[in-house]
């Protein structure tokens, strides 16, 4: 007997499409934005993404409403698939670093959970309760009314109302749909965590054309306790999933934050240190001794078990490189790519300035990626009037607006706002910026000669191997210096961060500053 092969795209596929669209336009402007405005640039670029046939999602969903909670902390949205009788829930947690999320969430209180009517008590964390009634109360926008009127087609056969609840707007589609319709309820990371209180709140109640409801999440922490656990898995939901990454952190919480202690693969890094294990046990501690069970009647697929999906540039025995791989490990492209699923392009990203000080009326080139005609440009918190951009998208010339202090420059289009970067800070007045971007070679012993690459050097520089100055340090340029490696003192760790100070500025430690020496003890990481 042969076995069909799995058709494409699959249900998890197109599900984490839609999550990670979710975080479309989750960064305000940094210039200021209102929510009405950041909500209408999440719609039209969510919108925007479901047009790329490319995608898994195959350019057959059409988004139909969404809502933005005031804070910014939650969004939900609702899309259509016009192909087939079906509808997504998506829901997007709180945007930020991964144990960032994880401490700010409330997980030390326990309230009742009674909007999906259980039979008996159940409990779940007041952050998860939270996140839930901004997802459920919040009034959202109506895709359909923010089409240009010049260019808005025919109405579909299904349309909603602006100024609608999450219920409401979702019982306007289900009025008009065809008999017995698929709603997917999905979501990563704490997008997840709230599918899985939404699920069984939609399910208990009342709908026209019998909706069969799925639930479909993607490392996902856990939302309660055990009496939730129970109510969950005594519902069924068609289909019914829950996608971990085996190296996610986040999936962890809250029922076993020790077991990442000893992560990762020691012979690929970057193993967890004294820091390390320290954050993890304070955040643990946030619980306050409650016992977090996760659901587990629709079972869980755990994929990268061997590890085979990690950022090789993280492997160094430090807290920086620990925590970047951690939010490697949980991001929607690293699930995207275990799931063998196309990844959705990246937003904006600025990677470096012509000149990273100055004053105003100065023309500064901004060169990076994703730029598009809607582009808009910020230095810090100010506007930028005057600016151009060239036709491949990766240089923007722009008219240094008046301002004071050091800032980053960003650009926002309706797919994102690029990140804050080291490489795009600019200081108004000078001195420029002090930044090491590379250390090369960054392995070696004491006496190694090394060259530092970065950004706002000078002449008379100091360079230090963390708390060790380098010897025979020379300036060669505005972006290279070169020096010595010095000895490694025994209260040192084997990997240490390369510094660089200019008069009284020095560069902050990120992972790429990072120099290893050769181990001392064989079992040395």
């Amino acid at each position: 007997m042969t076995t069909a092969p799995p058709t494409y795209p699959t249900e998890a596929q197109v599900t984490m499409t839609l999550a990670t669209l979710a975080a479309t336009a989750a960064t305000p402007r940094p210039s200021g934005e209102t929510v009405a405005e950041q909500t209408r640039r999440a719609l039209t670029g969510i919108a925007a993404r479901l047009t790329d046939s490319s995608l898994a999602t195959g350019d057959t969903w059409l988004p139909m409403w969404l809502a933005m909670s005031p804070d910014n902390g939650n969004l939900v949205y609702i899309a259509w698939n016009t192909a087939a009788n079906q509808f997504a829930v998506v829901v997007r947690g709180t945007v930020s670093a991964p144990t960032d999320m994880m401490e700010d969430l409330d997980v030390g209180t326990l309230v009742p959970f009674t909007a999906g009517r259980p039979p008996s008590p159940v409990a779940v964390s007041a952050g998860a309760m939270a996140a839930f009634t901004q997802v459920v109360n919040t009034p959202g926008l109506a895709y359909w009314d923010i089409v240009q009127d010049d260019a808005k087609p025919a109405l579909p056969a299904i349309t909603v109302a602006s100024g609608t609840t999450l219920p409401q707007a979702l019982l306007e589609l289900l009025t008009a749909a065809y008999s017995s319709p698929t709603v997917y309820v999905t979501g990563h990371s704490l997008g997840g965590c709230v599918a899985t209180m939404l699920a069984p709140y939609l399910q208990k109640l009342r709908w026209p054309n019998t909706p069969q409801f799925g639930l479909i999440t993607f490392a996902t922490p856990t939302a309660g306790v055990a009496s939730f656990a129970r109510y969950v898995d005594s519902l069924s939901f068609n289909p019914s999933a829950r996608y971990v990454n085996a190296w996610d952190l986040v999936p962890c919480a809250w029922s076993d934050l020790d077991a990442p202690k000893d992560w990762y693969p020691k012979d690929a890094g970057p193993r967890a240190n004294v820091d390390v294990k320290f954050l993890l046990t304070e955040i643990d501690m946030l619980r306050k001794g409650n016992v977090y069970v996760q659901p587990q009647a629709a079972g869980t697929t755990t994929m990268n078990g061997d590890y085979a999906q990690h950022d090789p540039q993280l492997v160094n025995k430090t807290l920086e490189d620990y925590l970047g791989q951690v939010a490697f490990q949980h991001a929607n492209s690293t699930y995207l790519m275990l799931l063998g699923a196309p990844l959705v392009p990246p937003g904006p990203l600025v990677t470096s300035l012509s000149t990273t000080s100055g004053a105003g009326g100065a023309t500064v080139t901004i060169s990076g990626s994703g730029f598009d005609p809607d582009s808009v440009v910020d230095f810090g918190p100010i506007p930028c009037a005057e600016f151009s951009l060239n036709s491949a998208g990766t240089q923007i010339s722009a008219t240094v607006p008046d301002g004071a202090g050091i800032v980053d420059v960003r650009v926002t289009t309706k797919f994102g706002t690029s990140p804050a970067v080291p490489l795009g800070r600019f200081a108004y007045g000078g001195p420029a910026p002090v930044v090491v971007t590379s250390v090369s070679p960054n392995k070696g012993g004491a006496g190694t000669p090394v060259k530092i690459y970065g950004s706002g050097f000078a002449d008379k520089p100091a360079v230090m191997f963390r708390e060790t100055a380098g010897d025979n340090v020379n300036y060669q340029s505005p972006t290279l210096i070169t020096a010595s490696v010095p000895k490694r003192t025994e209260e040192h760790p084997r990997t240490v961060d390369v510094t660089v100070t200019i008069g009284v500025a020095t560069s902050p430690t990120t992972s790429a500053d990072e120099f290893s020496y050769p181990k001392i003890l064989p079992d040395e990481d």
